[in-house]
């Protein structure tokens, strides 16, 4: 077994719960062993860096100091949520590139009895821990049920590619590593020339319209290609396209009926997991529809499917045409 230090962060706990859920089930198909950092502490998510630059770093520097303290001989800390993956990063990597930073962050630290000399914990994605270091063939190895038939529209989101200073994601407009993955699973990947365009954020908090514009861009392009589900490693992305694909069709008189589940949840039921298991059955746009593809029956937790449409209410003006890469 591999230990790892792991980072599960507020969504894990609450709105991406499947997204945690699934993940434990299938730590020991990949013969990882999971150790919570203790006493973790929210990452600052996306606004409070623009709030408050020091505080911001200090708050992501104390969760590395206790990584760093609990590490008993493990370094690398994993990380789900895309925002909470790119905040330790760029907190260790620009400790590590500025000294005044580093000096200001350990004396915000040492209020509490902490220190973090950057680069003793390495920050990675699962995604990028899964492919890299796991490897597919690995997990080919582990599909009991394959994909076979689902046509999956991989979504990276904006965040986990940008910045990519190790190069671990390929390119930031068009990686392929998530594509890689779900055809390893038996999957049918179609092409998604949006897979790194914005979900929104917290938009939908602040200026509706445009977060609705923003999803529906996504759903749009999905469904222009035919896919079946859309699969995405990040919770904010899923809930934005999960929570709010209801809201957005109200807004723009559509239709759209997409699906939206986390990688590990497609990865559980190629390994053969339980889909309750895995989560699956607490989304708001039900997935049973689609999976019945693949002979996978969800549980009824959730409103039965409507009937869904394959384009735009034709009244309105639709999208730029997307480019096939």
């Amino acid at each position: 077994m591999t230990k790892y230090l792991f980072y599960p962060g507020c969504s894990m706990q609450r709105s991406a719960r499947p997204y945690l859920d699934s993940l434990l089930a299938i730590q020991q198909d990949l013969g990882w062993e999971l150790a919570e950092i203790q006493d973790w502490n929210c990452c600052g998510a996306t606004e409070y860096i623009s709030v408050a630059r020091l505080p911001a770093y200090a708050l992501n520097g104390r969760n590395l100091a206790l990584a760093a303290q609990q590490a008993n001989g493990v370094n690398t800390v994993l990380a789900g949520c895309s925002a909470c993956y790119l905040n330790l990063a760029k907190t260790d990597r620009y400790m590590g590139k500025d000294a005044h930073l580093n000096a200001q962050v350990n004396e915000a630290l040492a209020a509490g009895g902490l220190q973090y000399d950057p680069g003793t914990v390495k920050i990675r994605h699962l995604l990028d821990v899964i492919v890299h270091k796991v490897g597919l063939e690995a997990v080919k190895r582990k599909v009991v049920r394959p994909l076979t038939g689902l046509r999956v529209a991989p979504y990276y989101g904006c965040m986990v590619v940008r910045p990519d200073p190790e190069n671990r994601f390929g390119s930031p407009e068009y990686p392929t590593i998530l594509d890689e993955l779900m055809k390893a699973l038996g999957a049918e990947v179609v092409d998604f020339p949006v897979k790194t365009h914005c979900c929104g954020g917290h938009m939908t908090q602040i200026s509706a319209p445009v977060a609705y514009e923003l999803i529906r861009r996504l759903l749009y392009a999905a469904d222009q290609y035919q896919a079946d589900i859309m699969v995405t490693l990040c919770p904010m992305c899923q809930l934005n396209l999960d929570a709010y694909q209801d809201d957005a069709n109200k807004h723009f008189r559509t239709n759209y009926y997409m699906p939206i589940v986390y990688f590990t949840q497609l990865m559980g039921l190629a390994f053969g997991h339980d889909p309750a298991e895995l989560g699956l059955g607490r989304e708001f746009v039900n997935t049973a529809p689609a999976l019945a593809k693949i002979g996978v029956e969800v549980p009824e937790e959730v409103p039965a499917a409507r009937p869904r449409a394959r384009r735009d209410d034709p009244s309105l003006p639709m999208p730029q045409p997307l480019v096939k890469k």
